[in-house]
């Protein structure tokens, strides 16, 4: 069957996560039903990342096979149609057979939004407010203790390999707006709400640059196994390589 990839844009916050589970909604589970009704058959929805519950995406990417009378034009404006208002797609497009958007991708983005200022309910949607001044200068340089390939135990779920690549950590501020961008290559569960915690108290001046690398290197979970707040997560962008990204104009239907 004729295999399709697209980019996905989620409010995660009604949401159990990205994947179907017994209890809860999930964007999988809405996924497998829009694109059920327009194929007429159960559909296997593949996803690059598997979100938290709460956790947002604006770049995520998922794959399916549908073999119907639409367009690829048509199909995209199809399944937006049936899909709801927390969730949209962008881009749809043919891709090769068997293509896997988890196996295949070379590198994941995350952004982790703080609003650093007055409560602000809009901004606080989706951004952890924190009402103390943070020190991003102090953020970003122990953000860098954390790039490199590391074994990551202290700030992610217990896995068969807690070794990652993170390709870079970046501490940017605009405003009252305080953002913290993750690349690796893959991430532990909760990895990127773990070290944004240890970052938050590099930020409050209740830890340094010494104190992360320990704590990084040490066989505890970093202090104690804080998590921030899932609804100031996004994932932002995965990476593939170029030969994935180029449109292939054999396929293309519009």
């Amino acid at each position: 069957m004729p295999r399709y990839r697209v980019t996905l844009e989620y409010d995660g916050t009604p949401f159990v996560g990205w994947q179907v589970q017994a209890l809860g909604v999930s964007v999988q589970g809405r996924l497998t039903e829009a694109i059920g009704k327009l194929s007429g058959e159960t559909v296997s929805v593949r996803g690059a990342g598997r979100t938290d519950a709460g956790v947002h995406a604006s770049g995520q990417v998922i794959a399916f096979s549908y073999e119907g009378r639409l367009t690829t034009a048509e199909l995209e404006r199809a399944l937006d149609t049936l899909l709801p208002p927390d969730v949209t797609i962008r881009g749809l497009r043919r891709a090769p057979i068997g293509f896997n958007p988890r196996r295949a991708a070379r590198y994941r983005e995350y952004r982790y939004t703080i609003w650093n200022g007055p409560r602000s309910p809009l901004n606080e949607r989706t951004a952890l407010g924190v009402r103390v001044p943070l020190d991003t200068a102090a953020m970003a340089r122990a953000g860098s203790v954390f790039e490199g390939r590391h074994d990551f135990s202290s700030v992610g779920a217990a896995d068969r390999s807690a070794v990652r690549t993170v390709h870079a950590v970046r501490v940017r501020r605009n405003g009252r707006t305080v953002t913290i961008d993750v690349r690796a290559d893959a991430f532990l569960r909760g990895m990127v709400r773990r070290m944004v915690a240890v970052l938050l108290e590099v930020g409050k001046g209740t830890m340094n640059e010494d104190a992360v690398r320990a704590a990084l290197a040490g066989p505890e979970r970093a202090i104690d196994g804080a998590a921030a707040p899932p609804k100031g997560l996004t994932l932002r962008r995965v990476g593939y390589a170029p030969a994935l990204e180029r449109t292939n104009g054999a396929l293309e239907e519009r």
